[in-house]
């Protein structure tokens, strides 16, 4: 190698050291559940100089909460103004912690809380996911501009930005699809870091074309992050939770559960499929598609290593890893005129589940039978089915679970079966898959 390329080497390298890093932070509900997490939050961001994207989700349990009271909304039940003032006193007894009662944020948040319940007296019920969307979408709303407005007080260079003007999806409601084209230019026309060292935005939420709410999907914040950070070409991502990092088991579930420090972007996949909730199932293949790493970490402990998911995890044996997704429903339906269970049937049926968004995690054939293991998620569960006894017989089992071992063992899979019921049984090469009560 020549001088003056050893030169131009060294010029090189010494400019890429100066390009500025952008990273993806993602902190869940439980991170920012009060005053203390969210000034948890600063010291970690405080500490970072590169330039960040902050994804929030809703404080605490607020999404559950404001999917109580979109029910009492539309049952027109006497309950609902106490569940808003419930939520509304949460979000500002967290304002007041941060702030000082005579902050002019507290009265920021109160006319906004005010501004929505006028809408919601305004406004009928109509389709119950839109009705849901329109709703639930605010609680990611009302955290990220308390969550902002604080990092600014602390001096930080920060900016709040609305991610229902820069996630652009389909018109399903509570699972919308992303419109990518769309999605990348509103994000990349009003991320530009001008003058803005981080911005805060929501997860789980985007809006249509047209501007109608929609949300991702239940716990949809890390494919959130898994958005901005591709659109973006983000060195990683970073996902703060309130675990130590992914483990091979829920460990309340089961107390011997261990860390797994690097799984690949294919066993993660696996993971969120079967029912893991560490991370939402579609955050992979945005992250996948551009190499881009995720970090899942303790925001109590955040200088712990956590776990790292990436396309360069070691190969080898990996211990079992156990699954348990709850709130299940099997369905098995035998054709009315006894027809084989082939491309036609399985085709319109395919077609009927799509249409539906009904989330099946498991489906077994035979000659003349179809089970089907699936979310039972309502009215979508009971309008499939009313659907399906069209042309078929319908038999179901509510109130089962989906255990499912992966790098499973003949002992791993019958500790995990216990004494319990059995209703279907699954097994490919690695992985065993299990209906349960």
């Amino acid at each position: 190698m020549t001088r003056s390329s050893i030169v131009k080497l060294r010029l090189s390298y010494k400019f890429a050291e100066t390009i500025p890093v952008m990273r993806v932070f993602k902190f869940g509900g439980a991170s920012v559940k009060d005053a203390d997490g969210i000034i948890n939050l600063y010291n970690i961001v405080k500490e970072e100089t590169d330039r960040l994207v902050i994804i929030i989700s809703a404080f605490g349990k607020t999404t559950n909460a404001l999917e109580r009271l979109h029910l009492a909304w539309r049952d027109s039940d006497p309950g609902f103004q106490s569940l808003f003032s419930e939520i509304m006193e949460y979000h500002l007894q967290v304002a007041e912690k941060l702030f000082g009662k005579m902050s002019p944020v507290l009265e920021m948040i109160n006319c906004i809380f005010l501004k929505f319940n006028d809408t919601l007296q305004r406004v009928k019920p109509d389709d119950f996911d839109h009705d849901y969307d329109m709703i639930v979408s605010n609680g990611e709303v009302w955290s990220t501009i308390i969550v902002e407005a604080y990092l600014r007080s602390r001096g930080l260079k920060s900016c709040w930005v609305d991610a229902r003007e820069l996630i652009i999806t389909d018109g399903r409601h509570r699972d919308a699809g992303v419109i990518w084209k769309a999605s990348q230019n509103a994000v990349k026309e009003t991320i530009a870091f001008n003058d803005v060292d981080l911005y805060v935005t929501q997860g789980f939420i985007g809006a249509t074309e047209e501007g109608e709410a929609t949300t991702l999907g239940r716990e949809g914040s890390d494919y959130s992050a898994a958005i901005f950070a591709n659109i973006l070409d983000a060195r990683d991502v970073v996902v703060w939770k309130d675990v130590p990092g992914i483990m091979n088991a829920d460990p309340d579930w089961m107390p011997s559960a261990v860390i797994l420090p690097h799984v690949s972007y294919l066993e993660a996949a696996e993971m969120t499929y079967s029912g893991a909730k560490i991370i939402h199932p579609k955050t992979i293949k945005p992250l996948h598609n551009k190499k881009i790493p995720m970090l899942v970490k303790s925001f109590s402990d955040h200088r712990g290593a956590g776990t790292i998911i990436s396309d360069d995890a070691p190969h080898g044996e990996m211990c079992p890893v156990y699954v348990k997704k709850e709130g299940q429903i099997l369905i098995s339906l035998i054709p009315k005129d006894l027809s084989f269970v082939m491309g036609e049937n399985l085709s319109s049926l395919f077609l009927l589940i799509a249409q539906s968004g009904l989330k099946v995690n498991l489906v077994q054939t035979g000659a003349v039978s179809i089970n089907i293991c699936a979310d039972n998620e309502e009215p979508k569960i009971s309008e499939v089915m009313e659907e399906m006894k069209q042309e078929y017989s319908i038999l179901y089992n509510e109130g089962v679970e989906m255990l499912t071992v992966r790098h499973c063992t003949d002992e791993a899979a019958m500790m995990v079966a216990g004494t319990r019921e059995v209703f279907l049984s699954q097994r490919t090469r690695n992985t065993v898959r299990m209906v349960v009560r």
